[in-house]
């Protein structure tokens, strides 16, 4: 790997980490598309690499709600009045630990599904399953939490719970499974979108450590450095994709991203499959 392979992988891995496109599906075409094969183990270590400076770049977006959670934050003055029910560390927990438990007893099972034609399936099922979910919030459900403090523990759990659809089903991508489970739970697109970018900190941070116990003998002198272009990469990217999609999250649906998976499949199809 060289400097501008890593640099494009980074770019990639950071236009994509976060929103619900899939940067798994986007990772096997890119890598398909330079000729490297995605399996190998250099290949495997550099995108938990890059996957952990996508999580710092969340981290840095959201630090103000981080300390807030760990009690460090004082910015809000003393009150008698009833304290408004807030986002706290339970409601994380609530919306991790389902992931998690089934990640660490199904790990061998969930590798063995990891393949081009499980990607390309999940590519098509996650933007029809995002349609529904749009559509089903709009119509169907009474939207009972408009930001982060408004979520009650009930709708953690329900959003960790189809979290867990992404876990076994790789491609069908992790903030899309989140976004949408909170949307057909009575959280809007925005509560939704914030509380994914925020469980995805713990989240990708077990997972992330846990592959770099398998792997941290690849971190050479001969790898140290595209490693760590495409970490900074993947960082700056990320950060910069997830102000704007915040900015922008009234105008972008969850349609056009689904829209904008089938036509990634259809390319997928082509280059992957055939």
């Amino acid at each position: 790997m060289d400097f501008i392979t890593s640099i494009i992988l980074g770019i990639v891995e950071g236009l994509t980490e976060f929103i619900p496109v899939s940067s798994t599906g986007h990772m096997i075409l890119t890598a398909k598309v330079l000729g490297y094969e995605d399996q190998s183990p250099i290949m495997k270590t550099f995108e938990i690499v890059i996957q952990l400076g996508a999580i710092l770049a969340i981290a840095i977006v959201y630090w103000n709600r981080i300390l807030t959670l760990l009690g460090w934050s004082r910015s809000e003055p003393l009150s008698r009045e009833p304290a408004r029910r807030r986002l706290n560390l339970l409601h994380v927990f609530l919306g991790i630990a389902p992931a998690l438990i089934v990640a660490f007893f199904a790990r061998d099972f969930i590798k063995g599904l990891f393949n081009a034609h499980t990607v390309l399936y999940a590519l098509v099922a996650g933007g029809i399953f995002m349609i529904f979910a749009e559509w089903y919030n709009k119509h169907k459900v009474k939207v009972t939490s408009h930001d982060l403090d408004d979520l009650t523990y009930r709708q953690a759990l329900l959003i960790g719970v189809y979290q867990i659809i992404s876990v076994l089903w790789p491609g069908f991508s992790r903030s899309g499974s989140t976004i949408s489970g909170g949307m057909l739970s009575g959280v809007s697109y925005k509560a939704s979108a914030d509380f994914s970018f925020l469980i995805a900190i713990p989240i990708m941070c077990a997972a992330s450590g846990y592959e770099l116990l398998d792997s941290y003998r690849n971190f050479t002198s001969d790898t140290i450095g595209v490693f760590l272009a495409g970490f900074i990469v993947s960082f700056v990217v990320a950060y910069f994709v997830v102000l704007a999609f915040m900015k922008l999250i009234q105008k972008i649906r969850l349609t056009h991203f689904a829209i904008y998976r089938f036509v990634l499949a259809a390319i997928f199809w082509l280059f992957i499959m055939h």
